[in-house]
């Protein structure tokens, strides 16, 4: 029988700012002041340092920090392989298919007991998970706690979207309670487990397996706007003094593997550094429109990017669509028509998309490869043609997204085969009829 589970929390809640270099102890005098390795650690805590990027990258881009733990991560029994058959982790392996606009209904819940983890489907991506570049987009559905077991994701980090029910997500870092309308980004290898507040819960991963996420520079714009560093929220240094018969996870390769081991792994008494895991609340993000005419490019809803070795053109752009005021006269203000170089790949939090009259619904997804022609469908292009721009309109009650990324987003054999793909999509384009009249201007 397990061990009771003894929990410390002496510094509650969040730290505030987005790759600050942090410093936060469970315990007083837990951090060594100093140095970072000291021959003996305070408590008899073992040292451990984790390195997101390159020990020699740039100081404005290394990511890392110094763990101070009951025990080292190394501890555990070996690696096992284990089934994840809806998983994909090479999309070099996926076969190309053709250029049609894609959407899907919102995944059910699952009928058998099933974690966070047990709850992942690979709907899309590019790339591959062993060339740490490119990104698997995955859709979750889980009702039951992750029960002794914790998991870590070697193939990137993760940026979760949840849709429907709270997650308690509890790290190494510390713990990250998240709701519909927050998101949190999981480092790679951090090791985590979750439960669920509200019994279910579903929602959208963004698994990046290539340079880390972080937020765009401004240009124009300026010091201020879009998403805010001060709202970005980091966990102070909680630990479990836990022993017994307990299950680690482990995502390499594409693959899920597993391994006994016998206490919690979240046992880090205190951390200092810049690599942690982070949630935001999208209701912050700090919106940029027109208030003339026409609107800008969707760039200006960008929360975070992977930026490439090409100069403004990213691995993987996080954007969303919330709520805003639309003043611009005289304008077709839904998003226009449009094909682009950029794939991608939306999905709906909360609401309406102001995009698409019916069809695109909370749980929901959509996939627009590149220069696949997409935009408003026959009824919103009638009502926006006919809307009184002289007066401002708020749209209201609404939360979208969009992963973007620079290569194709290839749909995995499940998502084309799924039951929740939408055949028919196609025909909400069909009703947009000939309005050209040579004679009339």
């Amino acid at each position: 029988m397990n061990a009771p589970i003894h929990l410390v929390e002496v510094d509650s809640g969040y730290m505030s700012g987005f790759g600050n270099e942090f410093a936060t102890e469970a315990l007083p005098g837990a951090l060594p002041v100093g140095r970072n390795s000291p021959q003996r650690a305070p408590y008899g805590l073992y040292t451990e340092q984790i390195s997101g990027t390159a020990f020699t990258a740039p100081r404005s881009h290394n990511r890392r920090s110094w763990l101070y733990r009951i025990r080292p991560a190394a501890v555990h029994q070996p690696f096992e392989p284990m089934e994840s058959p809806l998983l994909v982790g090479d999309f070099a392996q996926v076969p190309a298919t053709p250029p049609n606009q894609l959407r899907w209904d919102p995944l059910p819940m699952p009928q058998a007991p099933t974690d966070f983890i047990e709850g992942w489907i690979t709907m899309a991506g590019n790339g591959s998970a062993e060339a740490m570049q490119g990104c698997a987009i995955h859709l979750y559905a889980a009702n039951r706690p992750m029960q002794d077991r914790y998991f870590y994701d070697a193939d990137g980090e993760l940026l979760i979207v949840p849709q429907q029910g709270r997650l308690h997500i509890a790290t190494e870092f510390g713990v990250i309670d998240l709701a519909p309308q927050e998101i949190a980004v999981v480092p790679r290898g951090c090791r985590f487990q979750v439960s669920l507040p509200d019994g279910e819960a579903r929602g959208y991963i963004c698994e990046n397996f290539g340079p880390l996420l972080r937020l765009p520079d401004l240009g124009v714009i300026g010091s201020n706007g879009l998403a805010n560093p001060r709202d970005f929220l980091t966990p102070r240094a909680r630990y479990e003094d836990r022993e017994g018969s307990f299950e680690l996870i482990a995502k390499l390769g594409g693959r899920l593997w597993r391994a006994a081991i016998d206490h919690s792994p979240l046992d880090v008494v205190a951390w200092h550094g810049n690599y942690a895991p982070y949630k935001y609340d999208l209701r912050r993000f700090n919106t940029i429109g027109s208030i003339s005419y026409d609107h800008p490019d969707p760039s200006i809803f960008l929360v975070l990017h992977a930026p490439s070795d090409t100069p403004g053109v990213d691995w993987l752009d996080f954007v969303i669509f919330p709520p805003r005021w639309l003043a611009a006269e005289d304008t077709f203000r839904p998003p226009w028509y449009h094909r682009n170089i950029a794939s991608e790949f939306m999905g709906l939090v909360h609401g309406a998309y102001d995009a698409k009259a019916e069809g695109f619904v909370p749980g929901g997804a959509s996939l627009h490869n590149c220069m696949s022609g997409h935009g408003p469908d026959g009824d919103t292009f009638e009502k926006a043609s006919r809307a009184d721009t002289s007066k401002p309109h708020k749209v209201d009650d609404t939360m979208a997204f969009m992963f973007e990324t620079r290569t194709l987003i290839k749909p995995t054999r499940y998502a084309l085969e799924s039951a929740q793909l939408q055949s028919r999509y196609y025909e909400c384009w069909q009703n947009l009829k000939k309005n050209f009249s040579p004679e009339t201007r």
